[in-house]
């Protein structure tokens, strides 16, 4: 599961970037619509979940005496 919310968290950076660069663009062409100013939000915060997921592992790993280490292998 570890690596799938890794390459998630991957493709969520990538969308994030084009929405943004998007944003960008549009706002230099004149006043864009509201659904470009904030479509960047949906994958900024699923990348904070992922990333307070990936964040937490090491953690957890160490509480529960190794058996979440074994998981992130």
């Amino acid at each position: 599961m570890n690596t799938w919310i890794r390459q998630i968290h991957r493709w969520l950076s990538i969308a994030f970037t084009a929405t943004v660069i998007a944003n960008f663009v549009a706002m230099a062409l004149g006043e864009p619509p509201a659904w470009v100013v904030y479509s960047p939000l949906l994958p900024l915060f699923l990348l904070l979940f992922t990333g307070l997921y990936m964040f937490t592992l090491p953690y957890v790993a160490k509480r529960g005496g190794g058996r979440a280490a074994d998981a992130m292998k």
